[in-house]
C-alpha cells in the first residue's frame, strides 16, 4: 500500500490525468476525494474539505486540482493541518499568495510542490541537456489551440484570475524557462482581450536575447504546441507540448514516462525528504505580460 493521498477538485484534469497517475503508482493510494459534484468509483468522497481533514488524519498528502482563484484557501487549511500539498499549475492566482504558502509550509515543516506538468514532458530534459553548452541565437514559442475544445463552457478561464490564453501558455513558459541556459527578461507584449471578457484570448511577447512568443486560443484544426531554439550548432525543436525533441529535423530519443506519473514520483521524493519545489518563473512571465502588455480589444467571445 502506498501513501494515502486526497484529491481535491474532481474535474476533467483530475479524471483524465491525476487519477490514472495515482492508480498506476505503487507510491500512492487514493484514499479520499473532495469535490462539489465529482467522485471516483470506490473512493470515499466528501463535499466539505474541513470535514475531510477532520475525519482523515491518516491522509498526509493533499493534491489540489481546483482552479487557481479558490486554491489558496484550501492549500492554507491543508498546511495548517500539517498535510503536504501538491498544487496544479499555475500554483496560485497571484505570486504573493504562493510566497505566503511557501512560508506557511516551511513553518509547518511540510512539503509544497508547485507542479508544471509540461515541464515533466519527456522531451524537456533531453532538450535542456543539449542546449546547456550551446550558443543560442534566437528562440520562439508557438502555442495555439482551440479553447472551445479544451475548456468547453468553462467561463472561469475568461474571468479575472483565470489567466485567459496564459492558462495553456504558461505550459510553454514552464518549458522554455527550464530548457534555456539563461534567465529570460520580458521587454514588451501585446494582449488581445475579447470585448466581453476579462482575460486575453491571444498574446504576443518579446523578451531580450531574441526570445519571442505567440499565444492564441482561437486556432481550430491541428493544434500548435511548439518551441524552436536556434543555435550556432543547429536547431532544436520541442514539439507537441514537449513530447517530441528534434535536432535539425531529426527525431531524438526521449524515454517513456508520462507527465503526471513523473509529477507524482517527484511528490513522493519531496515528501520522503521533507523538501519543497516551488519555481515561480513561469508565473513571473505571465505577471510581467500583464504589467508591460499593451491592451487591444478584439471580437466578443462566446462558447
Amino acid at each position: 500500500m502506498g501513501t494515502n493521498i486526497c484529491l481535491v477538485g474532481i474535474g476533467k484534469i483530475a479524471v483524465d490525468q491525476h487519477v490514472p497517475a495515482i492508480n498506476v503508482s505503487d507510491d500512492w493510494t487514493l484514499a479520499a476525494t473532495v469535490s462539489r459534484a465529482g467522485t471516483v468509483d470506490g473512493v470515499p468522497s466528501y463535499t466539505d474539505f474541513d470535514q475531510m481533514l477532520a475525519d482523515r488524519p491518516d491522509i498526509p498528502v493533499i493534491s489540489l486540482c481546483l482552479p487557481p482563484v479558490p486554491r489558496f484557501d484550501f492549500a492554507a487549511k491543508a498546511i495548517a493541518a500539517s498535510r503536504h500539498v501538491m498544487l496544479e499549475k499555475p500554483p496560485g492566482a497571484t505570486l504573493a499568495e504562493v510566497h505566503a504558502l511557501q512560508q506557511m509550509a516551511a513553518d509547518k515543516g511540510v512539503s509544497l510542490f508547485a507542479t508544471w506538468h509540461s515541464r515533466a514532458a519527456k522531451a524537456v530534459q533531453p532538450a535542456k541537456a543539449w542546449l546547456a553548452d550551446k550558443t543560442i541565437t534566437s528562440a520562439h514559442i508557438n502555442w495555439k489551440e482551440d479553447v472551445r475544445k479544451w475548456h468547453p463552457g468553462q467561463d472561469w478561464v475568461f474571468e479575472a484570475g483565470g489567466m485567459g490564453v496564459f492558462d495553456p501558455g504558461i505550459n510553454a513558459l514552464s518549458i522554455i524557462t527550464e530548457i534555456l541556459p539563461f534567465e529570460m527578461r520580458l521587454k514588451h507584449a501585446t494582449l488581445e482581450f475579447p470585448s466581453n471578457r476579462d482575460t486575453p484570448i491571444a498574446a504576443k511577447m518579446q523578451w531580450a536575447d531574441k526570445v519571442s512568443g505567440e499565444f492564441d486560443w482561437r486556432q481550430t484544426g491541428p493544434q500548435s504546441w511548439d518551441i524552436t531554439v536556434e543555435t550556432t550548432a543547429g536547431t532544436a525543436e520541442i514539439k507537441d507540448g514537449g513530447t517530441r525533441f528534434l535536432i535539425d529535423g531529426t527525431e531524438q530519443d526521449t524515454g517513456e514516462i508520462g507527465e503526471y506519473p513523473a509529477l507524482y514520483a517527484q511528490m513522493n521524493n519531496l515528501v520522503k525528504s521533507n523538501a519543497s519545489d516551488v519555481d515561480l518563473r513561469p508565473m513571473v512571465h505571465v505577471a510581467d505580460a500583464f504589467t508591460l502588455g499593451k491592451r487591444t480589444v478584439t471580437d466578443a467571445f462566446e462558447f
